[in-house]
């Protein structure tokens, strides 16, 4: 398998910051992402090498091992143990390996990761697991109030997804074995969805609980009565009690945001009123209040 520069693949070097990463990896996606290149096998085989470069270099320290051992970083750990292993050998049974003298450092190591030989010389073959891969899904806030089903495309393979409702903005879900393949036997990795929601409605969202403000008329606030307001799902009916202060609060209970993985559970809706002074009173109207504010004084 010929070496991968990931990072050529992402057009950086070696020298680049997490957040040049990042961007790097987010412009690349969108341009080669199969969503816009159907049909496209070299943007397809691109999406793919830019999303194995980015859970590589993304990673602290998979990026350390990608630097040292290259293609092979996920077996830094076996490279070293059996390094201290031969020189352990080499020390007691002075180049016990025969033919391999002082060439190559892994040389036995490699034979017996690949299928041949194992460095006990009975042809055992190691078996590593596949590559884990990451993903993004972006999502709107009323996207996730429901449990609902999606289909992502990840290295040019569709995934259908049930999303619960719920699911929290960076929350990181993990799907066992839709990662790369496995070697020498060994089982998929695993597929690392982080979820980023945005908001673009009128309720701000705090853990379950939503807050919004409803605008309240003068005359309700005074004298009271049923006024209909918007909740994240359709309307309720309140009834204003009079002489409501500007900013008095109240609280719809279990009219929040779901509870992730709680069926039927929510949290509550706090609703916050904003008294509105009239404008562009009429004559009569100004006389009106002119009467009022006496009878306050008197």
């Amino acid at each position: 398998m010929a070496f991968i520069d990931y990072y050529k693949i992402l057009e950086l070097d070696k020298n680049a910051t997490d957040a040049e990463i990042k961007k790097a990896y987010r412009k690349a996606a969108r341009k080669y992402h199969p969503d816009l290149n159907p049909n496209d096998k070299e943007a397809e085989k691109k999406f793919k090498e830019i999303n194995e470069a980015n859970e590589v270099l993304s990673n602290a320290e998979n990026r350390k091992k990608y630097d040292q051992y290259g293609e092979d970083w996920k077996h830094a750990e076996e490279f070293e143990k059996s390094k201290q292993q031969r020189q352990h050998h080499r020390g007691g049974q002075q180049d016990g390996f025969g033919g391999f003298g002082g060439g190559g450092d892994y040389s036995d190591f490699f034979e017996s990761m690949f299928g041949g030989r194992s460095a006990t010389g009975r042809g055992r073959t190691t078996q590593f697991k596949g590559q884990d891969y990451n993903a993004e899904l972006h999502l709107d806030l009323k996207d996730v109030y429901t449990t609902h089903k999606r289909t992502l495309t990840v290295n040019g393979k569709n995934i259908r997804l049930t999303i619960p409702a719920g699911v929290e903005n960076g929350q990181v879900i993990k799907i066992s074995g839709h990662g790369g393949e496995g070697s020498g036997g060994g089982p998929k990795g695993d597929l690392y969805i982080t979820f980023f929601i945005e908001n673009h409605t009128n309720f701000k969202l705090d853990k379950h609980n939503l807050y919004t403000t409803v605008d309240l008329d003068l005359y309700s606030a005074l004298l009271g009565g049923d006024i209909t307001v918007n909740t994240f799902d359709g309307k309720a009916k309140l009834n204003v009690k009079p002489g409501t202060q500007n900013g008095t609060k109240v609280k719809l209970k279990g009219k929040g945001f779901p509870v992730y993985k709680k069926e039927g559970e929510f949290g509550d809706l706090y609703i916050t009123y904003q008294i509105k002074i009239p404008t562009d009173l009429s004559e009569k109207e100004m006389e009106l209040f002119t009467e009022l504010a006496k009878l306050r004084k008197s």
